[in-house]
């Protein structure tokens, strides 16, 4: 077992993300990995991680094998889902605290923090699924 305080844990800024092998910017997003198990450390198969997304930040478009749940603990998000063969916006949701999104396998999502003022924060779940794996299960 392993007993910790959030603040104790290092935040690491994101940089970007790879899209269609394409790495897209990401604009003033921190991330702290608060547990994970599995052998391959860069892409565990459970994690648990710690978002900061400041006023305006912005997470691009991507999508991953794993599965992930985030569960909003403060300010808001708007939140899109992609059509997978145009990249096209498709479903977009305003978020706030105590709603969670479900982002299957592989699907193309983004958000941006639409505050001028507030910070957001959530926490994110990822199961990892391989290839000829991919359902809709939950974490």
């Amino acid at each position: 077992m392993e007993i910790l305080n959030v603040s104790a844990v290092e935040a690491k800024k994101i940089e970007s993300y790879p899209y269609k092998g394409t790495p897209y910017k990401v604009k003033g997003v921190t991330i702290k990995w608060l547990s994970s198990a599995g052998v391959d450390k860069d892409s565990p198969d459970y994690g648990l991680r710690f978002f900061a997304v400041e006023p305006g930040g912005e997470i691009p478009i991507h999508n991953h094998f794993y599965l992930q749940t985030m569960y909003m603990l403060s300010g808001q998000l708007v939140v899109f889902s992609h059509d997978p063969e145009t990249d096209k916006k498709v479903k977009e949701e305003l978020v706030g605290p105590n709603d969670f999104v479900f982002v299957p396998s592989m699907e193309p999502h983004s958000m941006i923090n639409p505050s001028d003022s507030e910070e957001a924060l959530f926490l994110c779940c990822i199961g990892n699924v391989y290839e000829g794996q991919q359902d809709r299960g939950r974490c």
